[in-house]
C-alpha cells in the first residue's frame, strides 16, 4: 500500500504546473510536496487560511501553531500569506483555486465523485470537498483503484451520497490515469508496468479506453 501511495503521489504531481494555487487533500495528496520538481512552483493552499505551506517539518523543527487544514503540522514559505477560514472559503467558491487534488471513495465514468459517506457509518460532515470540488478549476482524484474490501473505486455509478456530480476531470490510480473527455472518464495512461486487462479487472463497469492504448 505504502508503494501504491508514492506511485499516485509521484504521478499526481506532474499533472500540476508552475503558477497554479493548488489545494492539498488529507491521504495521498499530501505526499505530493515531496515529489514536485525545484522548476514545478506551485502555490500550495490550505482551507484552514494559509496560502503557501512549505515542504513537511522535520523531526525537531514542527512549530504546534503552523498546521493544516488535517491538523498535520506544515512550514509556510518565506511568501506565505495567512487569513481566516471565511477568506479561505471565499477563494475557493470564488473560483480562485486552480486545482483541488483529493482523495475519493468512489468516482463514476460521468466524473461523479463520493468521499465523504459511506453509508451505515457514523460520519462528521462533508468538511470543504463539496466547495472544493465545484470551486476549483480543474480536479485531481488520488485514490488506491481498489478498496480495503477490494471492491472497485472507479465505478459505473456512485453507490455512496455523491459530493459532487460530474466534478471530476482527472482520475489517478496505483495502476492509471483517467481523464475525463465527452462526459465520461477514459483510460488514457498505464503506470507501474499495468496492463489494460489489469484496469479493467479493477474497474467497476464498461472501461473507455484510449486509442493509443488498444
Amino acid at each position: 500500500m505504502a508503494d501504491a501511495r508514492l506511485v499516485i503521489a509521484r504521478r499526481a504531481a506532474a499533472e500540476l504546473r508552475a503558477g497554479e494555487i493548488v489545494n492539498l487533500g488529507i491521504g495521498i495528496p499530501t505526499l505530493i510536496p515531496d515529489h514536485l520538481g525545484t522548476d514545478t512552483e506551485v502555490f500550495l493552499h490550505s482551507e484552514n487560511g494559509i496560502l503557501g505551506v512549505g515542504p513537511r517539518p522535520v523531526d525537531g523543527e514542527i512549530d504546534a501553531d503552523l498546521i493544516d487544514a488535517a491538523k498535520r503540522p506544515v512550514t509556510a514559505l518565506a511568501s506565505a500569506s495567512y487569513f481566516d477560514s471565511a477568506q479561505s472559503f471565499a477563494m475557493i467558491r470564488g473560483g480562485h483555486v486552480d486545482v483541488a487534488v483529493l482523495g475519493a471513495l468512489q468516482v463514476s465514468h460521468a466524473g461523479d465523485i463520493a468521499n465523504w459517506a459511506v453509508p451505515g457509518r457514523d460520519v462528521l460532515g462533508v468538511g470543504g470537498a463539496m466547495d472544493l470540488v465545484v470551486g476549483a478549476r480543474r480536479v485531481i482524484v488520488t485514490m488506491t483503484a481498489l478498496s480495503s474490501s477490494g471492491e472497485p473505486k472507479v465505478v459505473a455509478r456512485c453507490s455512496y451520497p455523491l459530493t459532487a456530480a460530474a466534478a471530476v476531470d482527472v482520475v489517478i490510480t496505483e495502476q492509471a490515469v483517467f481523464r475525463r473527455r465527452e462526459g465520461r472518464l477514459v483510460l488514457t495512461e498505464l503506470l507501474d508496468g499495468a496492463s489494460v486487462d489489469d484496469v479493467r479487472r479493477s474497474t467497476g463497469g464498461e472501461l473507455a479506453v484510449a486509442l493509443e492504448l488498444l
